[in-house]
């Protein structure tokens, strides 16, 4: 049973929404950066002032910040019978240091864990410009709205994201899903991996 699984994707392929659909099916905790950061930028905590410049210029957040965020979370007792992982690892560096934690937290508990299945959600550079400019018109997210930064976002995708994508491919866990179509016909395709 596939139960560890991070859900991948470009900026705007709809990582968000059909992880939220996943969990439901598979009654695991997701477990979302995104979330994170938009929690510490909301309550203007340090993370959240750094998150926010990183965020505003279409980069990423430093690994070191992330990494530690994320193995807090891991080291949570909800994680056990499996979790969702959405926006990280986002990097080689990142997923390296994943397996670390996995390793690290297992050891604790008990149990080896390890990454089960990566979903990867392909969507194409011209939807996601498209995409990306509705959700700025939609959800008023500004570093949605500068086509500069959008790029941006597409380049550090395809320079750190993407060698990330071929590190788990090496090891046989990577499952694609063409990201087009309404939010049901993706969750459908997305669905028969865990059949």
């Amino acid at each position: 049973m596939l139960k560890n699984i991070v859900i991948f994707g470009p900026p705007g392929a709809g990582k968000g929404t059909q992880a939220a659909k996943l969990i439901e099916l598979l009654k695991v905790p997701h477990i979302s950066t995104g979330d994170m950061f938009r929690y510490h930028i909301k309550n203007n905590t340090d993370l959240g002032k750094t998150a926010k410049e990183y965020s505003n210029a279409g980069k990423l957040v430093p690994d070191s910040v992330t990494i530690a965020m994320v193995k807090e979370r891991l080291a949570n007792p909800d994680v056990k019978g499996g979790f969702l992982l959405d926006g990280f690892p986002r990097s080689v560096p990142q997923a390296e240091a994943l397996e670390n934690i996995l390793i690290e937290v297992g050891a604790r508990c008990n149990a080896p864990l390890q990454i089960d299945c990566v979903v990867n959600i392909a969507v194409s550079d011209d939807e996601i410009r498209q995409r990306l400019a509705k959700r700025a018109t939609i959800e008023g997210r500004a570093d949605d709205a500068d086509p500069k930064v959008i790029q941006n976002r597409i380049d550090t995708y395809k320079n750190q994201s993407e060698p990330c994508l071929a590190y788990y491919r090496k090891k046989n866990i990577v499952r694609d899903v063409d990201g087009l179509g309404s939010i049901d016909d993706v969750f459908g395709r997305i669905k028969k991996i865990f059949a």
